[in-house]
């Protein structure tokens, strides 16, 4: 958010959370709009992968970690796992 305009070549911006220590003024051309994820500005950007629903009475087995980190906060743990469900394919989720 831009709070003040300081002549023609510099922004004072509101910076929140860990950003707030930093110093608020920037030079305008450093200052873009907002742009949501568009393909075409970010064509190799892969879409979330999507976990297709569970059929009643389907189970699906863990066979394989094949990924682990942790996240940010180093407490959780995230993993990417083969699966494998009664129709005995291997897929990743």
């Amino acid at each position: 958010m831009i709070k003040a305009l300081y002549g023609p070549n510099a922004v004072q911006l509101g910076l929140t959370g860990e950003l707030m220590n930093k110093h608020p003024t920037f030079p305008v051309s450093l200052i873009k709009p907002y742009s949501s994820s568009d393909n075409k500005l970010f064509p190799l950007k892969k879409p979330p992968l999507e976990i297709p629903p569970l059929e009643e009475g389907e189970e699906k087995k863990i066979v394989k970690v094949l990924k682990e980190r942790r996240t940010r906060n180093k407490k959780e743990r995230k993993y990417l796992g083969g699966m494998e469900s009664n129709s005995r394919r291997l897929m990743a989720t």
